[in-house]
C-alpha cells in the first residue's frame, strides 16, 4: 500500500484552510507547498495541525541552507516531514535530518536538479535520510519530462527508504507510480484542479492504497447487477413452477418400478391379494 500526499499551493490562507477540509478525510498526507509556506508562513502550519490531527503533514520548505535552524521551529509546530534540497551541501541535509531525528519526525530530500542523482542518493540514504524525493517540477513538466526513469533508478536501489514521487501524477497514472516502487504518491492539480476535489483524492487514494479503478467501476453498478440476478431468478422459478406436477409424478413412477422387480419370493401372494379387489371393482 502507498500513501496519498495532497500539494496545498494556493498562496491564498482562507482558499487553503478550505480545500483542506475538502481532502483532508481522503489522504494521508497534507503538504503546505514551497509559494504557500513562503506566503502563509508558520502560522497557516498550526492552522492545519489543529484542524487535522489525523493527517500527517509535510512542509515543502526545500531548504537550501542552514538545515537545523530552519526546520527545527515547523517540526515544533506540528510537521511530520520536512523537505530539504538534494543539491544543498551535505551538511546543511545532515541539520535537517538531525533535526527530524530530535523531534522524531522524517526528513524528506528533494532530488529535483540534482545532476547525480544516484550518488547523491545514496549518500543521503547513508546520512540516514528518511524519504527520497522523486521530484519532477512544473517547468520540468511544461517541458515534457516525468518521474518514473528517475523512480526506477532510485527504487532499483533498494535501500529501505521511503520513496515519495511528484509531477503531475493524476488517477490514471496512480496505479503506474505505485508498481514502479513509490511508497508515497504526491498529487496537486489532479486533485484541486478537479469539479470535486474530494472525489478525485478519494479516487486517487483507493488505487494507492489497493484498489483498482475497474473495482470502482463495478462497485459504481453493483446495486444493477444485484437487480438484475433478481430478475433472473424470478422468471426462471415463474417458468419453471406449471412444471412442477409432473415433476412429482414422474419420481414416483421411477421408484415403484424397482419396488416391484426387487421384491422377495415371499412378498408375491399379498401382492396377489391387492391385485384382486382391484380386478373386482372393475
Amino acid at each position: 500500500m502507498a500513501q496519498t500526499q495532497m500539494a496545498l499551493d494556493s498562496l491564498d490562507f482562507d482558499g487553503t484552510v478550505a480545500l483542506a477540509t475538502k481532502v483532508a478525510p481522503h489522504v494521508d498526507i497534507l503538504e503546505i507547498g514551497t509559494p504557500c509556506i513562503k506566503h502563509n508562513g508558520i502560522k497557516l502550519l498550526e492552522v492545519l495541525r489543529a484542524k487535522f490531527p489525523n493527517n500527517k503533514i509535510l512542509v515543502d520548505l526545500k531548504t537550501m541552507d542552514a538545515g537545523f535552524y530552519e526546520a527545527e521551529p515547523f517540526y515544533k509546530a506540528g510537521a511530520d516531514i520536512c523537505t530539504v534540497l538534494g543539491t544543498a551541501d551535505i551538511g546543511t541535509i545532515k541539520g535537517v535530518i538531525d533535526v527530524a531525528n530530535k523531534y522524531g519526525k522524517k526528513a524528506q530530500v528533494d532530488l529535483i536538479n540534482v545532476a547525480d542523482k544516484k550518488t547523491r542518493t545514496i549518500e543521503v540514504a547513508k546520512l540516514g535520510a528518511h524519504i527520497i524525493g522523486v521530484h519532477t517540477g512544473l517547468d520540468q513538466q511544461a517541458a515534457g519530462q516525468t518521474p518514473f526513469n528517475d523512480l526506477a533508478m532510485v527504487a532499483g536501489l533498494n535501500l529501505g527508504v521511503e520513496i515519495s514521487v511528484a509531477g503531475g501524477v493524476k488517477a490514471a497514472t496512480t496505479q503506474q507510480v505505485k508498481d514502479a516502487g513509490a511508497t508515497i504518491i504526491v498529487a496537486g492539480a489532479a486533485i484541486y484542479g478537479a469539479a470535486d476535489p474530494a472525489a478525485a483524492a478519494a479516487e486517487i487514494t483507493a488505487i494507492a492504497h489497493g484498489a483498482s479503478a475497474s473495482a470502482g467501476g463495478v462497485k459504481k453498478f453493483l446495486p444493477w447487477i444485484i437487480a438484475a440476478v433478481v430478475l433472473f431468478a424470478l422468471f426462471t422459478m415463474f417458468k419453471k413452477a406449471p412444471e412442477a406436477p409432473v415433476a412429482e409424478v414422474a419420481p414416483a413412477a421411477e421408484i415403484s418400478a424397482p419396488a416391484e422387480v426387487a421384491a422377495p419370493a415371499e412378498a408375491a401372494a399379498p401382492a396377489a391379494e391387492v391385485a384382486a379387489p382391484a380386478e373386482a371393482a372393475k
